[in-house]
């Protein structure tokens, strides 16, 4: 074990910034419920608009268009509904459309019955297969209630971008509603809810640098709301009830306000990731790297060698101060290739995913080649 470790661990867990910090702490000060209208509640109530407002402008939308929640999690489950108000009558959505390759909190179908989800397939490089979704709306009976399709921005294991305008087109021909998870997107990539893309996001404070705990929904406009998940009190505008997480949605407006400009250090980081990438060709050239010729993160690299476990060699790198992931943090500590994996038609040993941030340094990657040559030659001996 070395006295430096290397976390290459963003897509998991971005390190909470200094800013976020700050805010988080600055929240705990003083005492009151936001929803109070005294002095006291009114100075909470300022830290939450503050934040929202600090959210709404990282994916150009209205504040109140914002809704608080206690993760990405909880934002999908309470997007992920056949029941939504539309001023006041209520639509239906009779059926989810999902990528095979989401994440668990968009494939479990959040509260739609499970024969009621209908998973499309991606090709071999993970994108979207966009003729199995037009054919699947295009039977999709309007007669029963709208479609609605859910489908990650940027995948959180390859990093692989999607094809989102050609999938909005497609969705608003059927007349349906679209919604991007965009966990990973935040702060890598430009978000803007103007534009007409997505009609909802799904977002995450902790990817961007902020605290656990706390994530939201966007919407591009309120004429349309999901019924809410979590029902009670008031807050949240009747979307979302329960007190809010006053310090959690502090530190998650902190890091939105930094997390605007992160798509500017793009270049930088992808420089960092093509080290890393022609470090691994250089020791196993018979490496696979995932959704290299397709447009995708900056900071991710999701890669498998031949005849090496992902989870043995997650282990090695661990033992040599190196934080990466074999596959998604939900589901790493499954046995065997991820799904997303599997969508993509791939078997074998599995994946390991590398992802990095403007935290990552030089020392960083030569670590992590230090630690992939140990892991490589242990493998050879073992088989001489």
């Amino acid at each position: 074990m070395t006295g430096h470790r290397a976390y290459l661990d963003y897509n998991a867990s971005a390190p909470l910034l200094a800013e976020a910090r700050a805010a988080m702490l600055a929240a705990l000060d003083g005492f009151a419920n936001p929803s109070s209208v005294h002095n006291e509640g009114r100075n909470k109530r300022r830290i939450v608009e503050d934040a929202r407002r600090d959210i709404a402008a990282l994916v150009n939308t209205k504040p109140d268009h914002v809704v608080f929640t206690s993760g990405a999690t909880e934002a999908a489950s309470t997007l992920l509904t056949s029941d939504w108000k539309m001023g006041r009558g209520d639509v239906r959505m009779s059926k989810l459309y999902v990528s095979a390759a989401d994440h668990p909190c968009l494939l479990n179908g959040g509260r739609f019955a499970p024969e009621r989800v209908m998973r499309i397939g991606v090709d071999a490089a993970g994108l979207c297969d966009l003729p199995a979704l037009t054919a699947a709306l295009a039977a999709h009976d309007r007669e029963e209630g709208l479609p609605l399709v859910a489908i990650h921005l940027a995948n959180n294991e390859t990093g692989v971008i999607q094809p989102v305008r050609e999938i909005s087109a497609i969705v608003k021909a059927a007349g349906g509603v679209l919604v991007l998870d965009a966990v990973q997107a935040a702060g890598r990539i430009p978000l803007d809810l103007a534009d007409g893309v997505a009609d909802y996001l799904i977002l995450s404070a902790h990817k961007i640098g902020g605290p656990t705990g706390v994530g939201a929904f966007a919407a591009a406009s309120d004429l349309m709301m999901p019924k809410p998940l979590v029902t009670g009190g008031g807050q949240e505008r009747g979307h979302r009830a329960g007190t809010e997480n006053l310090s959690g949605i502090a530190g998650f407006g902190a890091a939105a306000r930094i997390a605007r400009g992160g798509h500017i250090y793009k270049d930088e980081i992808a420089a960092m990731r093509d080290r890393i990438e022609s470090t691994i060709l250089a020791l196993a050239p018979d490496a696979e790297i995932f959704g290299r010729g397709v447009p995708r993160l900056a900071n991710t690299v999701f890669f498998a060698i031949p005849g090496l476990k992902a989870e043995t060699a997650q282990i090695g790198f661990d033992l040599a101060g190196v934080a990466v992931s074999a596959g998604s943090a939900c589901s790493s500590g499954r046995a065997g290739p991820s799904h997303v994996l599997k969508a993509m038609g791939r078997d074998g040993e599995g994946g390991l995913r590398v992802s990095i941030g403007r935290g990552t340094t030089s020392k960083d990657i030569e670590l992590f080649a230090s630690a992939l040559t140990g892991i490589l030659a242990r493998r050879a001996n073992r088989a001489a």
